[in-house]
Formats: structure tokens, sequence, C-alpha cells
């Protein structure tokens, strides 16, 4: 993989562009797909953006986001535009295998592929161009760079600012984890002079929700938390029964396992949601506890040092006896 730095000369001169995320994608992998979307428009690109699957409705209000294919749902215009494609932008994903029923046509494509990700262990053979830094707070950031690199800084309008500002936001926790850097705030301080109205954002991202899903919430924190503090460790689970009961949407359940971390002395919370397919892990520690680890080593996945996810196949009673079982092995990391 070369340096995303030698395509800046390429940025002129129209092309056919796809740009796509990983599946069920975030505020982060929305919001950096969208934000280059407005930028490379403005170049005078042919852009389209493919999700893989579908996403939470709180995130439509981004600017393109009616514009978005999704991909299980309109595979033949999806696979027609990424057979056309001169380029495609990867983005917040790292493996092909994170973009589900699209993993086999991407690997196939013989475009120019270009990877901007801030996750560990990239599959770098890939990709023809690319950056990944898992020092950086977002994959938005990390697009607010490429265009300020570029020497485009123009190019960032406000629906560019207001999508890329979605996703730092989201991916800090509201500024509050340790990737926030300096750089963070210069970004920010930048969309802000530009016009960027952040209260509008943020009532956007967490002000947005039905009713049904407070409700939710409140269950789950009353009757599915478990907490060891022998091992300074907490457990959420949710059964796919509790999904219907409740109406749970794509989306719904984003931030659910960051609760238990205001618990004095918790380094590590598991939250485990039943699918129809798979059960699926959400990981969050604090300190020196490497969730990025935990979850390839039991729950087949990754991510961050202080927050990955994981699926296992196994029943929802036994994928919790597992978790049981892999923070007993842990317990030295956890005291």
């Amino acid at each position: 993989m070369k340096p995303i730095q030698e395509i800046y000369s390429q940025l002129t001169g129209k092309k056919k562009i796809v740009i796509t995320m990983h599946q069920k994608p975030d505020a982060d992998a929305m919001g950096s797909s969208l934000g280059l979307y407005h930028f490379l428009k403005q170049l005078g690109h042919e852009v389209t953006v493919i999700s893989p699957t579908n996403w939470a409705r709180w995130l439509d209000w981004m600017e393109g986001s009616k514009e978005v294919l999704d991909y299980e749902l309109h595979k033949t215009e999806s696979d027609k535009k990424l057979t056309e494609a001169e380029w495609l932008f990867c983005l917040d994903h790292n493996h092909f295998s994170r973009t589900k029923n699209m993993a086999k046509k991407l690997a196939e494509m013989a475009c120019v592929k270009i990877l901007i990700d801030h996750h560990q262990e990239p599959d770098e053979a890939s990709f023809d161009y690319g950056e990944s830094n898992t020092g950086k707070s977002s994959t938005c950031e990390m697009v607010y760079d490429f265009i300020v690199n570029s020497g485009h800084r123009d190019k960032i309008n406000i629906f560019a600012a207001e999508c890329l500002y979605a996703g730092v936001v989201a991916d800090t926790g509201s500024f509050r984890f340790s990737s926030t850097h300096a750089s963070v705030h210069h970004m920010v301080a930048y969309l802000k002079e530009i016009g960027l109205e952040h209260t509008k954002v943020h009532e956007a991202l967490y002000d947005n929700f039905l009713e049904n899903r407070l409700r939710f919430l409140g269950h789950v924190l009353s009757n599915r938390l478990e907490v060891n503090y022998q091992l300074n460790t907490a457990m959420m689970w949710v059964s796919k029964q509790e999904t219907l009961k409740f109406d749970i949407k794509t989306g719904d359940t984003e931030g659910l396992v960051n609760y238990p971390l205001s618990i004095q002395g918790i380094k590590l919370v598991g939250l485990v949601i039943d699918r129809d397919e798979e059960r699926k892990w959400s990981f969050r520690s604090k300190g020196n506890f490497d969730c990025n680890t935990f979850a390839r080593k039991y729950f087949n996945g990754g991510g961050h040092f202080n927050a990955a996810g994981g699926r296992d196949t196994a029943s929802l009673q036994e994928t919790i006896k597992k978790f049981s079982e892999a923070i007993q092995e842990n317990s030295s990391l956890l005291q």
C-alpha cells in the first residue's frame, strides 16, 4: 500500500468514484463517507456512496444520506456502480470482510483502491494507496486531514463540515476519550469558523430517538446489568425477544455499552445482543485493558485499544459463559 499523499496530484479531472464503509455504519463511518462525498463532488467527480447494509435512521439528517445506496436493497445498481468505478475509497474499515456481502465484489474489483482508516491491523495488501493511523480520533478527522493536506481546504462546505464533525463527536465520546488530541480541536475550530452550528449536530445525534429506546435502555440497565466487582467488570445482555418487544432498530443500542463505565472501579464492559444469525459483542474499557486483543482472541473481532467489537455463533447463554471464563483468564489484567 503506497502513501495516500501520492494521489493528491490525481484528484483533479473527472473520475467515477465509489465510497464504501463498514456494515451497520455508525456516525463516523457515515460522516466520513459523506464528508468525502461532498468534497469530491466539488472537484467534479461522479461519486456514489454505498453502505453494505442499512443504517440508523438518526443518521438521515446528514446531507447526502438520501443518495446513499443500501447494498442489500439495491444490489444490482450498486454492483453496476462498483463495476464502473475507477477509484474505490474504503473508509472506517480495513478488511473487506467488514462489508459483509460486498466483500467478494470489492476483492475482485480491478480499480484503484484507497484506504482511510484508524483501526488496528489493516489488510494493506488489498489496497493500492492509503493511510492507516490508530492514533487518530476518527476516520472523519483523517478525511479532514486528507482534504487539507491535499491543498483543498476551501472545498469543505457546510454539509461536509457537519458530517465530519458528527463522526469526530461520536468517536471521541464528545471529546472525552484520550484520542482527542490538539489536532481535533484545531479541526473543530476551523469548522466553526466556516459556519458550523455544533448544537444542531449534537441534537441530531443524541436527541433524535423514539420513546421506546429510552424505555429499552431503562429495562436493560435495571434487569440485564451484571457487575463483578472482584474483577472490575460489567456485562449486559439483550435477547432477541427483548429487541422485538421494544421494537429496537439499527442504531438504537448505540452508546448503551458505555453506561457501566461510569461505575467506580469498572475497567471492562461487555454488551452482547442476540441477533438472528449471531451474537454481537461490544467491549469498552478504561486504562490499560486492551479490548482489541481481547475481542480478537475470544470473539472473532477487533477494533481499538479501549473500544472493540466481536461476534459469536454460539447461543446467547453459551457466549455469556464464554465471556465469564474469558475475564477469569484475564483477571490479573483487571485488578
